[in-house]
Protein backbone atom coordinates (compact mmCIF):
# COMPACT_ATOMS: atom_id res chain seq x y z
CA UNK A 1 0.00 0.00 0.00
CA UNK A 2 2.83 2.40 0.88
CA UNK A 3 4.52 1.80 -2.47
CA UNK A 4 1.33 2.42 -4.43
CA UNK A 5 0.63 5.53 -2.33
CA UNK A 6 4.08 6.87 -3.15
CA UNK A 7 3.58 6.11 -6.83
CA UNK A 8 0.30 7.99 -6.81
CA UNK A 9 1.94 10.98 -5.13
CA UNK A 10 4.71 11.01 -7.73
CA UNK A 11 2.14 10.85 -10.52
CA UNK A 12 0.31 13.90 -9.25
CA UNK A 13 -2.77 12.07 -7.97
CA UNK A 14 -1.86 12.93 -4.36
CA UNK A 15 -0.30 16.08 -2.99
CA UNK A 16 0.96 16.01 0.58
CA UNK A 17 -1.60 14.38 2.82
CA UNK A 18 -4.61 15.47 0.75
CA UNK A 19 -5.83 14.19 -2.58
CA UNK A 20 -5.70 17.19 -4.86
CA UNK A 21 -4.83 18.26 -8.39
CA UNK A 22 -1.13 18.39 -9.23
CA UNK A 23 0.54 21.82 -9.55
CA UNK A 24 -0.48 23.52 -12.76
CA UNK A 25 0.71 26.30 -15.02
CA UNK A 26 -2.01 28.81 -15.79
CA UNK A 27 -2.06 30.56 -19.13
CA UNK A 28 -4.50 33.29 -20.20
CA UNK A 29 -5.98 31.72 -23.30
CA UNK A 30 -6.29 28.50 -25.27
CA UNK A 31 -5.30 29.46 -28.77
CA UNK A 32 -3.05 27.18 -30.85
CA UNK A 33 0.04 29.33 -30.33
CA UNK A 34 -0.37 29.09 -26.57
CA UNK A 35 -0.81 25.33 -26.75
CA UNK A 36 2.38 25.04 -28.82
CA UNK A 37 4.32 27.14 -26.31
CA UNK A 38 3.06 25.03 -23.42
CA UNK A 39 3.99 21.84 -25.26
CA UNK A 40 7.49 23.21 -25.94
CA UNK A 41 7.87 24.14 -22.27
CA UNK A 42 6.91 20.64 -21.20
CA UNK A 43 9.27 19.03 -23.71
CA UNK A 44 12.17 21.25 -22.62
CA UNK A 45 11.64 20.56 -18.95
CA UNK A 46 10.49 24.09 -18.12
CA UNK A 47 7.46 22.53 -16.46
CA UNK A 48 8.01 20.53 -13.31
CA UNK A 49 7.43 16.78 -13.34
CA UNK A 50 4.29 17.13 -11.26
CA UNK A 51 2.96 19.71 -13.72
CA UNK A 52 3.41 17.31 -16.60
CA UNK A 53 1.77 14.31 -14.98
CA UNK A 54 -1.99 13.75 -15.00
CA UNK A 55 -2.79 17.40 -15.53
CA UNK A 56 -1.48 19.35 -18.48
CA UNK A 57 -1.16 23.15 -18.07
CA UNK A 58 -4.55 24.57 -17.23
CA UNK A 59 -6.52 27.29 -18.97
CA UNK A 60 -9.02 29.02 -16.70
CA UNK A 61 -12.03 30.64 -18.37
CA UNK A 62 -15.19 32.14 -16.93
CA UNK A 63 -18.55 30.55 -17.79
CA UNK A 64 -19.43 33.59 -19.90
CA UNK A 65 -16.14 33.34 -21.78
CA UNK A 66 -16.69 29.64 -22.42
CA UNK A 67 -20.20 30.29 -23.76
CA UNK A 68 -18.86 33.00 -26.06
CA UNK A 69 -16.09 30.67 -27.20
CA UNK A 70 -18.64 27.92 -27.91
CA UNK A 71 -20.64 30.25 -30.12
CA UNK A 72 -17.50 31.16 -32.05
CA UNK A 73 -16.55 27.51 -32.52
CA UNK A 74 -19.74 26.10 -33.94
CA UNK A 75 -20.00 24.54 -37.34
CA UNK A 76 -21.98 26.02 -40.20
CA UNK A 77 -24.87 23.82 -39.00
CA UNK A 78 -24.78 25.47 -35.57
CA UNK A 79 -23.26 22.46 -33.80
CA UNK A 80 -20.23 22.10 -31.55
CA UNK A 81 -16.99 22.12 -33.53
CA UNK A 82 -15.09 18.81 -33.26
CA UNK A 83 -11.79 18.52 -31.43
CA UNK A 84 -9.08 20.10 -33.53
CA UNK A 85 -11.86 21.57 -35.73
CA UNK A 86 -11.91 18.49 -37.97
CA UNK A 87 -14.35 15.58 -37.83
CA UNK A 88 -12.44 12.64 -39.27
CA UNK A 89 -13.98 9.93 -41.45
CA UNK A 90 -11.50 7.20 -42.38
CA UNK A 91 -13.95 4.81 -44.07
CA UNK A 92 -13.01 4.05 -47.68
CA UNK A 93 -15.60 3.81 -50.45
CA UNK A 94 -17.12 0.36 -50.99
CA UNK A 95 -15.62 0.26 -54.47
CA UNK A 96 -12.10 0.64 -53.01
CA UNK A 97 -12.28 -1.93 -50.20
CA UNK A 98 -10.98 -4.94 -52.09
CA UNK A 99 -8.04 -3.00 -53.48
CA UNK A 100 -7.09 -1.91 -49.96
CA UNK A 101 -7.38 -5.50 -48.68
CA UNK A 102 -5.24 -6.79 -51.56
CA UNK A 103 -2.55 -4.22 -50.80
CA UNK A 104 -1.99 -5.56 -47.27
CA UNK A 105 1.05 -7.74 -46.64
CA UNK A 106 0.39 -8.81 -43.04
CA UNK A 107 -2.68 -9.62 -40.92
CA UNK A 108 -3.47 -9.03 -37.23
CA UNK A 109 -6.51 -10.27 -35.30
CA UNK A 110 -7.96 -7.50 -33.16
CA UNK A 111 -8.98 -7.92 -29.55
CA UNK A 112 -12.29 -6.47 -28.35
CA UNK A 113 -10.42 -3.41 -27.09
CA UNK A 114 -8.52 -3.01 -30.38
CA UNK A 115 -11.79 -3.18 -32.31
CA UNK A 116 -13.30 -0.38 -30.22
CA UNK A 117 -10.28 1.84 -30.90
CA UNK A 118 -10.39 1.05 -34.62
CA UNK A 119 -14.08 1.93 -34.83
CA UNK A 120 -13.70 5.24 -32.99
CA UNK A 121 -10.73 6.15 -35.19
CA UNK A 122 -12.65 5.33 -38.37
CA UNK A 123 -15.85 7.22 -37.52
CA UNK A 124 -14.14 10.25 -35.99
CA UNK A 125 -14.78 9.63 -32.30
CA UNK A 126 -11.06 10.19 -31.72
CA UNK A 127 -10.83 13.19 -34.05
CA UNK A 128 -8.47 14.67 -35.07
CA UNK A 129 -6.51 11.39 -35.08
CA UNK A 130 -6.24 9.74 -38.49
CA UNK A 131 -4.62 6.59 -37.21
CA UNK A 132 -2.87 5.00 -34.28
CA UNK A 133 -0.38 7.28 -32.54
CA UNK A 134 3.28 6.96 -33.49
CA UNK A 135 5.97 6.92 -30.82
CA UNK A 136 6.37 10.70 -30.69
CA UNK A 137 2.62 11.27 -30.23
CA UNK A 138 2.44 8.45 -27.70
CA UNK A 139 5.30 9.88 -25.63
CA UNK A 140 3.76 13.35 -25.71
CA UNK A 141 0.32 12.18 -24.60
CA UNK A 142 1.73 9.91 -21.88
CA UNK A 143 3.97 12.62 -20.41
CA UNK A 144 1.99 15.80 -21.08
CA UNK A 145 -1.60 14.75 -21.83
CA UNK A 146 -1.15 16.60 -25.12
CA UNK A 147 -0.35 15.74 -28.70
CA UNK A 148 2.88 17.05 -30.20
CA UNK A 149 0.97 20.06 -31.59
CA UNK A 150 -0.19 20.95 -28.07
CA UNK A 151 -3.76 19.70 -28.48
CA UNK A 152 -5.21 18.02 -25.39
CA UNK A 153 -5.64 14.24 -25.49
CA UNK A 154 -6.36 12.18 -22.39
CA UNK A 155 -4.94 8.73 -23.15
CA UNK A 156 -2.74 7.27 -25.91
CA UNK A 157 -4.36 5.34 -28.78
CA UNK A 158 -2.00 2.61 -29.99
CA UNK A 159 -2.05 -0.77 -31.73
CA UNK A 160 -0.26 -3.52 -29.81
CA UNK A 161 1.36 -6.72 -31.04
CA UNK A 162 3.85 -9.36 -29.98
CA UNK A 163 4.75 -10.17 -33.58
CA UNK A 164 8.39 -9.79 -34.59
CA UNK A 165 7.44 -9.90 -38.28
CA UNK A 166 5.45 -6.66 -38.58
CA UNK A 167 7.75 -3.72 -39.27
CA UNK A 168 7.43 -0.04 -40.26
CA UNK A 169 6.47 0.13 -43.92
CA UNK A 170 4.17 -2.89 -43.72
CA UNK A 171 0.49 -2.52 -44.52
CA UNK A 172 -1.47 -4.63 -42.06
CA UNK A 173 -5.00 -5.93 -42.43
CA UNK A 174 -6.94 -5.78 -39.16
CA UNK A 175 -9.48 -8.59 -38.72
CA UNK A 176 -12.10 -8.85 -36.00
CA UNK A 177 -14.31 -11.90 -35.55
CA UNK A 178 -13.92 -12.93 -39.18
CA UNK A 179 -14.36 -9.46 -40.70
CA UNK A 180 -11.69 -7.22 -42.24
CA UNK A 181 -12.40 -3.96 -40.43
CA UNK A 182 -9.43 -1.77 -41.37
CA UNK A 183 -5.94 -1.51 -42.81
CA UNK A 184 -3.10 0.30 -41.08
CA UNK A 185 0.16 1.43 -42.71
CA UNK A 186 2.78 1.03 -39.99
CA UNK A 187 5.13 3.99 -39.63
CA UNK A 188 6.38 3.41 -36.09
CA UNK A 189 7.08 0.39 -33.87
CA UNK A 190 8.63 0.47 -30.44
CA UNK A 191 8.92 -1.26 -27.09
CA UNK A 192 6.96 0.94 -24.67
CA UNK A 193 7.90 1.65 -21.10
CA UNK A 194 4.68 0.21 -19.74
CA UNK A 195 5.27 0.98 -16.05
CA UNK A 196 5.91 4.62 -16.95
CA UNK A 197 2.82 4.73 -19.17
CA UNK A 198 0.67 3.38 -16.35
CA UNK A 199 2.18 5.66 -13.74
CA UNK A 200 1.50 8.75 -15.85
CA UNK A 201 -1.90 7.78 -17.26
CA UNK A 202 -3.43 5.90 -14.34
CA UNK A 203 -1.52 7.40 -11.43
CA UNK A 204 -0.08 4.02 -10.45
CA UNK A 205 1.91 1.13 -11.87
CA UNK A 206 0.39 -1.35 -9.43
CA UNK A 207 -1.27 -4.43 -10.87
CA UNK A 208 -4.07 -3.80 -8.40
CA UNK A 209 -5.42 -1.28 -10.96
CA UNK A 210 -7.51 -3.01 -13.68
CA UNK A 211 -6.03 -0.93 -16.52
CA UNK A 212 -2.49 -1.67 -15.37
CA UNK A 213 -3.40 -5.34 -15.55
CA UNK A 214 -4.71 -4.76 -19.08
CA UNK A 215 -1.55 -2.98 -20.24
CA UNK A 216 0.79 -5.47 -18.58
CA UNK A 217 -1.05 -8.73 -19.21
CA UNK A 218 -3.29 -8.25 -22.26
CA UNK A 219 -1.35 -5.94 -24.56
CA UNK A 220 1.49 -7.22 -26.68
CA UNK A 221 5.21 -6.52 -26.32
CA UNK A 222 5.29 -3.77 -28.97
CA UNK A 223 3.19 -0.73 -29.82
CA UNK A 224 2.69 0.45 -33.40
CA UNK A 225 1.44 3.64 -35.00
CA UNK A 226 0.24 4.42 -38.50
CA UNK A 227 -2.53 5.75 -40.69
CA UNK A 228 -5.80 3.81 -40.84
CA UNK A 229 -8.23 3.06 -43.66
CA UNK A 230 -11.63 1.85 -42.51
CA UNK A 231 -13.13 -1.10 -44.38
CA UNK A 232 -16.17 -2.27 -42.39
CA UNK A 233 -17.35 -1.41 -38.90
CA UNK A 234 -17.47 -4.25 -36.37
CA UNK A 235 -20.79 -6.06 -36.19
CA UNK A 236 -22.38 -5.48 -32.79
CA UNK A 237 -25.63 -6.43 -31.08
CA UNK A 238 -25.95 -2.80 -30.02
CA UNK A 239 -25.83 -0.28 -32.91
CA UNK A 240 -23.28 2.48 -32.39
CA UNK A 241 -24.19 5.69 -34.23
CA UNK A 242 -21.22 7.61 -35.59
CA UNK A 243 -20.49 11.22 -34.58
CA UNK A 244 -21.93 12.40 -37.89
CA UNK A 245 -25.10 10.37 -37.33
CA UNK A 246 -25.55 11.66 -33.78
CA UNK A 247 -24.91 15.24 -34.87
CA UNK A 248 -27.70 14.92 -37.44
CA UNK A 249 -30.18 14.42 -34.56
CA UNK A 250 -29.09 17.48 -32.54
CA UNK A 251 -30.77 20.89 -32.59
CA UNK A 252 -28.78 23.78 -34.02
CA UNK A 253 -27.40 26.49 -31.73
CA UNK A 254 -28.49 24.63 -28.60
CA UNK A 255 -26.62 23.29 -25.62
CA UNK A 256 -26.07 19.53 -25.74
CA UNK A 257 -25.24 17.77 -22.48
CA UNK A 258 -23.46 14.42 -22.47
CA UNK A 259 -24.22 11.77 -19.85
CA UNK A 260 -21.65 8.99 -19.70
CA UNK A 261 -22.34 5.74 -17.88
CA UNK A 262 -21.31 2.10 -17.99
CA UNK A 263 -24.06 0.56 -15.85
CA UNK A 264 -27.86 0.27 -16.10
CA UNK A 265 -29.64 3.55 -15.44
CA UNK A 266 -31.74 3.64 -12.30
CA UNK A 267 -34.06 6.34 -10.97
CA UNK A 268 -31.32 8.39 -9.31
CA UNK A 269 -29.27 8.49 -12.52
CA UNK A 270 -32.31 9.60 -14.49
CA UNK A 271 -32.97 12.37 -11.98
CA UNK A 272 -29.35 13.49 -12.30
CA UNK A 273 -29.22 13.96 -16.06
CA UNK A 274 -32.75 15.34 -16.44
CA UNK A 275 -32.15 17.88 -13.65
CA UNK A 276 -28.84 18.80 -15.29
CA UNK A 277 -30.83 20.28 -18.18
CA UNK A 278 -31.87 23.03 -15.76
CA UNK A 279 -28.37 23.77 -14.45
CA UNK A 280 -27.42 27.48 -14.22
CA UNK A 281 -24.88 27.25 -17.05
CA UNK A 282 -27.26 25.44 -19.43
CA UNK A 283 -29.37 27.47 -21.82
CA UNK A 284 -33.09 26.96 -22.35
CA UNK A 285 -33.90 24.46 -25.08
CA UNK A 286 -30.96 22.18 -24.27
CA UNK A 287 -31.01 18.44 -24.87
CA UNK A 288 -29.08 15.61 -23.22
CA UNK A 289 -27.26 12.86 -25.10
CA UNK A 290 -27.40 9.71 -22.97
CA UNK A 291 -24.27 8.00 -24.30
CA UNK A 292 -23.35 4.80 -22.43
CA UNK A 293 -20.18 2.89 -23.18
CA UNK A 294 -20.97 -0.64 -24.32
CA UNK A 295 -17.43 -1.89 -24.93
CA UNK A 296 -15.18 -3.77 -22.47
CA UNK A 297 -15.18 -2.35 -18.95
CA UNK A 298 -14.33 -4.12 -15.67
CA UNK A 299 -14.65 -7.87 -15.39
CA UNK A 300 -17.46 -7.65 -12.83
CA UNK A 301 -19.56 -5.16 -14.83
CA UNK A 302 -22.82 -6.22 -16.45
CA UNK A 303 -22.23 -7.41 -20.06
CA UNK A 304 -22.65 -4.77 -22.76
CA UNK A 305 -25.53 -6.52 -24.50
CA UNK A 306 -27.53 -6.65 -21.25
CA UNK A 307 -26.82 -2.98 -20.55
CA UNK A 308 -27.95 -2.15 -24.07
CA UNK A 309 -31.29 -3.91 -23.49
CA UNK A 310 -31.86 -1.93 -20.29
CA UNK A 311 -31.20 1.33 -22.10
CA UNK A 312 -33.57 0.46 -24.92
CA UNK A 313 -36.50 -0.33 -22.62
CA UNK A 314 -35.84 2.80 -20.58
CA UNK A 315 -35.69 4.93 -23.71
CA UNK A 316 -39.13 3.62 -24.70
CA UNK A 317 -40.55 4.03 -21.20
CA UNK A 318 -39.24 7.57 -20.69
CA UNK A 319 -40.14 8.85 -24.20
CA UNK A 320 -38.51 12.15 -23.22
CA UNK A 321 -38.16 14.56 -26.19
CA UNK A 322 -35.24 16.32 -24.48
CA UNK A 323 -33.15 13.15 -24.53
CA UNK A 324 -31.08 11.62 -27.31
CA UNK A 325 -29.77 8.06 -26.99
CA UNK A 326 -26.70 6.52 -28.60
CA UNK A 327 -24.13 3.86 -27.71
CA UNK A 328 -20.36 4.25 -27.62
CA UNK A 329 -17.97 1.42 -28.65
CA UNK A 330 -15.34 2.52 -26.15
CA UNK A 331 -13.03 0.43 -24.00
CA UNK A 332 -12.95 1.80 -20.45
CA UNK A 333 -9.59 2.25 -18.73
CA UNK A 334 -10.97 3.32 -15.33
CA UNK A 335 -8.35 6.08 -15.47
CA UNK A 336 -10.17 8.62 -13.33
CA UNK A 337 -9.10 12.21 -14.17
CA UNK A 338 -7.37 11.34 -17.44
CA UNK A 339 -10.36 9.34 -18.63
CA UNK A 340 -12.68 12.25 -17.85
CA UNK A 341 -10.71 14.33 -20.37
CA UNK A 342 -10.84 11.49 -22.90
CA UNK A 343 -14.63 11.26 -22.52
CA UNK A 344 -15.03 15.02 -22.92
CA UNK A 345 -13.03 14.99 -26.15
CA UNK A 346 -15.05 12.08 -27.52
CA UNK A 347 -18.38 13.72 -26.60
CA UNK A 348 -17.20 17.00 -28.14
CA UNK A 349 -16.73 15.09 -31.39
CA UNK A 350 -20.28 13.76 -31.04
CA UNK A 351 -21.55 17.35 -30.84
CA UNK A 352 -21.83 17.94 -27.09
CA UNK A 353 -21.20 21.32 -25.47
CA UNK A 354 -21.51 20.24 -21.83
CA UNK A 355 -20.33 17.18 -19.91
CA UNK A 356 -22.15 15.88 -16.83
CA UNK A 357 -19.55 14.62 -14.40
CA UNK A 358 -20.16 12.84 -11.12
CA UNK A 359 -18.10 11.99 -8.09
CA UNK A 360 -15.21 9.62 -8.77
CA UNK A 361 -15.93 9.41 -12.49
CA UNK A 362 -14.18 6.44 -14.15
CA UNK A 363 -12.67 5.61 -10.78
CA UNK A 364 -11.77 2.18 -9.52
CA UNK A 365 -10.59 0.38 -6.43
CA UNK A 366 -7.65 -1.83 -5.65
CA UNK A 367 -8.40 -5.44 -6.51
CA UNK A 368 -6.77 -6.40 -3.20
CA UNK A 369 -7.46 -3.74 -0.56
CA UNK A 370 -10.55 -2.09 -2.04
CA UNK A 371 -8.91 1.32 -1.62
CA UNK A 372 -9.91 4.01 -4.13
CA UNK A 373 -7.20 4.97 -6.60
CA UNK A 374 -8.51 8.52 -7.03
CA UNK A 375 -10.02 11.19 -4.85
CA UNK A 376 -13.78 11.69 -5.13
CA UNK A 377 -13.40 14.99 -6.96
CA UNK A 378 -10.14 14.50 -8.87
CA UNK A 379 -11.94 13.91 -12.18
CA UNK A 380 -14.35 16.82 -11.63
CA UNK A 381 -11.48 19.17 -10.81
CA UNK A 382 -9.38 18.28 -13.83
CA UNK A 383 -12.41 18.39 -16.15
CA UNK A 384 -13.32 21.83 -14.83
CA UNK A 385 -9.76 23.05 -15.30
CA UNK A 386 -9.65 21.87 -18.92
CA UNK A 387 -13.19 22.79 -19.96
CA UNK A 388 -12.25 26.24 -21.26
CA UNK A 389 -9.52 24.90 -23.49
CA UNK A 390 -11.84 22.23 -24.83
CA UNK A 391 -14.57 24.79 -25.54
CA UNK A 392 -16.95 22.89 -23.28
CA UNK A 393 -18.58 23.32 -19.89
CA UNK A 394 -18.94 20.83 -17.06
CA UNK A 395 -22.12 20.17 -15.10
CA UNK A 396 -21.24 18.50 -11.79
CA UNK A 397 -23.78 15.88 -10.76
CA UNK A 398 -26.10 16.90 -7.96
CA UNK A 399 -26.06 14.98 -4.71
CA UNK A 400 -29.65 13.80 -4.53
CA UNK A 401 -31.61 11.58 -2.18
CA UNK A 402 -35.01 9.92 -2.20
CA UNK A 403 -37.19 10.91 0.74
CA UNK A 404 -40.49 9.58 2.10
CA UNK A 405 -42.03 13.03 2.15
CA UNK A 406 -40.97 14.65 -1.13
CA UNK A 407 -39.44 11.96 -3.32
CA UNK A 408 -36.15 12.95 -4.93
CA UNK A 409 -34.60 16.17 -3.62
CA UNK A 410 -31.06 17.44 -3.31
CA UNK A 411 -29.22 16.28 -0.21
CA UNK A 412 -28.99 19.80 1.20
CA UNK A 413 -32.79 20.18 0.97
CA UNK A 414 -33.29 16.82 2.65
CA UNK A 415 -31.03 17.89 5.50
CA UNK A 416 -32.44 21.42 5.84
CA UNK A 417 -36.04 20.17 5.96
CA UNK A 418 -35.22 17.14 8.12
CA UNK A 419 -36.73 14.78 5.55
CA UNK A 420 -36.58 11.00 5.88
CA UNK A 421 -34.21 9.49 3.30
CA UNK A 422 -34.63 5.98 1.92
CA UNK A 423 -31.75 3.95 0.55
CA UNK A 424 -31.03 0.58 -0.99
CA UNK A 425 -27.47 -0.72 -1.20
CA UNK A 426 -26.11 -2.26 -4.36
CA UNK A 427 -25.59 -5.56 -2.53
CA UNK A 428 -29.19 -5.62 -1.31
CA UNK A 429 -30.44 -4.72 -4.80
CA UNK A 430 -28.54 -7.65 -6.35
CA UNK A 431 -29.89 -10.01 -3.69
CA UNK A 432 -33.46 -8.86 -4.40
CA UNK A 433 -32.84 -9.14 -8.13
CA UNK A 434 -31.78 -12.78 -7.85
CA UNK A 435 -34.23 -13.69 -5.12
CA UNK A 436 -37.31 -12.28 -6.79
CA UNK A 437 -38.03 -9.70 -4.10
CA UNK A 438 -40.06 -6.58 -4.86
CA UNK A 439 -37.68 -3.79 -5.83
CA UNK A 440 -39.13 -0.36 -5.06
CA UNK A 441 -39.87 1.71 -8.16
CA UNK A 442 -38.33 4.78 -6.55
CA UNK A 443 -35.00 2.94 -6.85
CA UNK A 444 -35.22 1.23 -10.26
CA UNK A 445 -37.43 1.35 -13.33
CA UNK A 446 -39.67 -1.70 -13.59
CA UNK A 447 -38.73 -2.24 -17.25
CA UNK A 448 -35.02 -2.21 -16.39
CA UNK A 449 -35.52 -4.66 -13.54
CA UNK A 450 -37.33 -7.05 -15.88
CA UNK A 451 -34.40 -7.05 -18.31
CA UNK A 452 -31.88 -7.62 -15.52
CA UNK A 453 -33.92 -10.48 -14.06
CA UNK A 454 -34.16 -12.12 -17.47
CA UNK A 455 -30.37 -11.87 -17.79
CA UNK A 456 -29.90 -13.42 -14.35
CA UNK A 457 -32.19 -16.30 -15.34
CA UNK A 458 -30.26 -16.84 -18.60
CA UNK A 459 -26.99 -16.93 -16.65
CA UNK A 460 -28.33 -19.42 -14.12
CA UNK A 461 -29.69 -21.69 -16.84
CA UNK A 462 -26.38 -21.58 -18.70
CA UNK A 463 -24.49 -22.56 -15.55
CA UNK A 464 -26.78 -25.51 -14.75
Amino acid sequence: MALRFAQRAQAGVLSGRQQAPAPVVRVPCANPATRRNVSQMAASGALSLSSRVHQAPVVRCSAAAVQADQQQHRTAEGLQAPHGDKLVNLMVAASERQAVIDSCTKTIECSDRNACDVELLCVGGFSPLEGFMNQAEYDSVVLNMRMTNGLLFGLPIVLDTSSEDVQPGDKVLLNYQGTAIAAVTIDSKWTPNKPLECLKCYGTSSLEHPAVQMVAMERGKYYMGGSVQGLELPSRVFPCASPAEVRATLPANADVLAFQCRNPIHRAHYELFTRALDAPNVQEGAVCLVHPTCGPTQDDDIPGVVRYRTYEVLKAEAANPRLRWAYLPYSMHMAGPREAIQHMIIRKNYGCTHFIIGRDMAGCKSTISGEDFYGAYDAQNLAGDMAGELGMQTVPSLNIAYTEEKGYVTADVAKAENLTPLSLSGTKFRQMLRGGGDIPEWFAFKSVVEVLRAAVKEEEEANN
